[in-house]
């Protein structure tokens, strides 16, 4: 039955329409997420491989993930929007816009702080001696040495925020912004429960579509030789050459 509903809703075309229609509800939630995404990454990635570089601070990494994961997100977005509404004056969302990506970007900073950090720090310390051997400094060995062998937990913790962040982002529409959120929030107001469940079905496809877009950069920003995944398929000339070689070895 409720999967009948929703298949209704969504192939609803007045759904699919105007400025409360999916397609504009899905650009207002993409803006809030990729926003808080990019303040958070300039936070936490800089400040991952810093910590995770020089290994001092690292009790900044625990206190942040522990902490930041257990704030209660809708009792943190009101906390702000009370502290900093009166100070926004004029029209327009200023003043709801504002606290929702702090807390979105509160949200987002953990999952790449802690992964930037344990990514820097698990490089092998034999590969580190061996670039210093060849004459590189600290800060070439972090961005040559150090940075491309952290990049898949980079990239991990990148996805985890993504996800996390799209997932939380429909309490935007609590302090009155647009989003997916609006479908579950106005839907719970006049018992529209087909809305609420195709509110909730677009936020999961939404996140899965990122997760699986982020997943195809990662594939290809990644070194082959960090990830260990090499082509199976050989020129014809690197099979000849092969089998001379096997060859020459059997004789």
């Amino acid at each position: 039955m409720i999967v009948s509903d929703i298949s209704h809703w969504l192939s609803d075309s007045s759904h699919w329409s105007g400025p409360d229609g999916v397609p504009a509800r899905l650009r207002e939630h993409l803006e809030y997420s990729l926003l808080a995404l990019l303040i958070a990454a300039l936070i936490a990635i800089p400040l991952g491989l810093l910590i995770g570089h020089t290994r001092r601070g690292t009790f900044v990494v625990v206190a942040i993930a522990n902490s930041f994961r257990a704030l209660p997100t809708v009792g943190l977005l009101t906390f702000f929007y009370i502290l900093i509404s009166p100070h926004i004056h004029g029209t327009g969302n200023t003043s709801y816009f504002i606290p929702s990506e702090i807390v979105l970007v509160l949200l987002a900073i953990p999952s790449m702080l802690s992964n930037t950090y344990a990514g820097i720090d698990n490089v092998d310390p034999g590969v580190k001696d061996a670039a210093q051997g060849m004459g590189m400094r600290g800060g070439e060995v972090l961005w040559r040495v150090e940075f491309p062998n952290a990049l898949p937990l980079i990239f991990s913790g990148v996805r985890s925020s993504f996800l996390q962040v799209i997932a939380t982002a429909i309490v935007t529409a609590y302090v009155g912004l647009g989003g997916l959120g609006r479908f579950l929030l106005d839907g719970l107001a006049s018992q529209d429960y087909p809305q609420m469940a195709s509110g909730a079905v677009l936020v999961s496809a939404l996140a899965l579509l990122v997760d699986l877009l982020l997943a195809v950069v990662q594939r290809y920003a990644v070194s082959r030789g960090v990830t260990g995944r090499y082509s199976r398929r050989r020129l014809p000339q690197e099979q000849a050459e092969l089998t001379m070689v096997t060859a020459g070895s059997a004789s």
